[in-house]
């Protein structure tokens, strides 16, 4: 149930454990929710937790004063209720360290799957792997963010503080900048790529070793009998299976709750995107990354450029207006003034599913054929392959290689 990137590569893993496997989703693959216009960042150098004391600020703070990246609006909504006050409970110094590093262990393993993924389909997606640079204008924060540094490199990652000079050697095209660069994390294995694109190529790959996929499918209701799932309701029939995967991401609480009284801590954290035609003469940056202080990501995808920002809270609502987009257009073309034609921006907003703790919700809950896929954040398209191998292995009753110890139904 779900076919963006999360649904889809799970169904390519369970395919090539044997299964046979059907895809459902009210829209074409990935083309409903936030695998379509998402920042294309693998990120695995910056798989930094959400919940921080620094975050509980700016929470505090959005609600009294307006601000361009982070807009809440105060909700009676109880699903809403209930995910803040998780949320705020992971607000310490000693959950941030464990939510990041388990947020890291899952973005380097699903790189790891990725890779092979990739080689052993020739799926094809603007894949760039040449590293992601994290800038900073302000050299204060710089310094403040080599705890996170510190706290990866401890684990393995790859990560160089670096000085303005050497962040033009790295995107020479940020020398065009009206905005001042101090410097940046530079994550030499860190990629980029079209998450819409492999999504869609993956899907044809999955169909030619079997796989269905349904679009149109509105899915009314799980049937559950004792601690089964029988069946899955939608407006186009039923459809029965011996397993079932939830992974319709920040819709995945509204299915669960609904039919099996099962509370998933997971609420959706709008964000938008532009993509900008790159045309003739134009000079976007080589390789992606972030601007930290306006959280920032941006990325090259061949004939266009991916820029996004903002974390709205703002319940299921989709829409979107031109104000919207004025502080991630002026940014991008303060930083990239000729990376694209700006007249023909494509706008985008979508829903982020976001777990309190940041890590995705994995496993089986009080029903032993429902495994859970979903709640992957920020980082849908950096997790998705990771978690996919990881469904397939607990399907087919195998321990995965890494721990996912905490990760179940919350």
């Amino acid at each position: 149930m779900g076919g963006g990137v999360v649904g889809v590569t799970t169904a390519y893993q369970l395919l090539k454990d044997g299964h046979q496997v059907t895809v459902l989703d009210r829209q074409l693959p990935a083309i409903g929710g936030a695998s379509y216009g998402n920042a294309g960042l693998i990120a695995s150098g910056h798989a930094i937790a959400w919940g921080s004391p620094k975050a509980l600020k700016i929470w505090f703070n959005s609600l009294f004063h307006q601000d361009p990246v982070f807009r809440m609006k105060f909700q009676t909504d109880p699903q809403f209720l209930r995910w803040g006050l998780k949320f705020l409970a992971q607000c310490t110094h000693s959950r941030a360290k464990i939510n990041s590093l388990a947020k890291h262990r899952i973005s380097v393993y699903s790189q790891k799957i990725l890779t092979e993924t990739a080689a052993d389909t020739g799926v094809q997606y603007e894949q760039k792997t040449t590293g992601l640079l994290y800038l900073y204008r302000n050299p204060e924060m710089l310094a403040g963010g080599s705890e996170h540094v510190s706290l990866l490199q401890e684990v393995g990652q790859e990560l160089e503080i670096v000085g303005k000079e050497r962040a033009l050697e790295i995107i020479p095209e940020l020398a065009d900048s009206q905005d001042e660069i101090a410097g940046g994390v530079f994550s030499p294995n860190d990629e980029s790529g079209d998450s819409r694109i492999f999504t869609e190529q993956l899907m044809e790959v999955c169909r030619l070793m079997g796989g269905t996929f349904e679009s149109g499918v509105s899915i009314e209701k799980l049937d559950a009998s004792g601690t089964e799932i029988k069946r899955v309701v939608t407006n186009r029939g039923v459809f029965s299976a011996d397993r079932y995967v939830l992974s319709l991401g920040a819709w995945s609480p509204l299915l669960a709750q609904k039919s099996l009284g099962v509370r998933l801590s997971v609420y959706p954290v709008k964000g938008y995107s532009i993509t900008i035609p790159v045309e003739k003469g134009h000079t976007p940056p080589r390789i992606g990354g972030l601007h930290e202080e306006d959280l920032l990501g941006f990325s090259p995808m061949g004939d266009h450029f991916r820029v996004s920002s903002v974390s709205e809270f703002c319940g299921y609502d989709l829409g979107h207006t031109p104000e919207d987009f004025e502080h991630i257009l002026k940014t991008a073309k303060k930083l990239f003034p000729n990376a694209g034609n700006y007249d023909k921006v494509e706008f985008w907003s979508g829903l982020r599913p976001m777990t309190p703790e940041g890590t995705p919700i994995l496993g089986t809950g009080r029903h032993s054929n429902l495994f859970y896929n979903t709640g992957h954040g920020h980082l849908g398209w950096t997790m998705s392959c990771g978690t996919a191998r990881i469904t397939a292995d607990l399907i087919a009753g195998k321990t995965p290689e890494i721990s996912i110890e905490k990760m179940g139904v919350r």
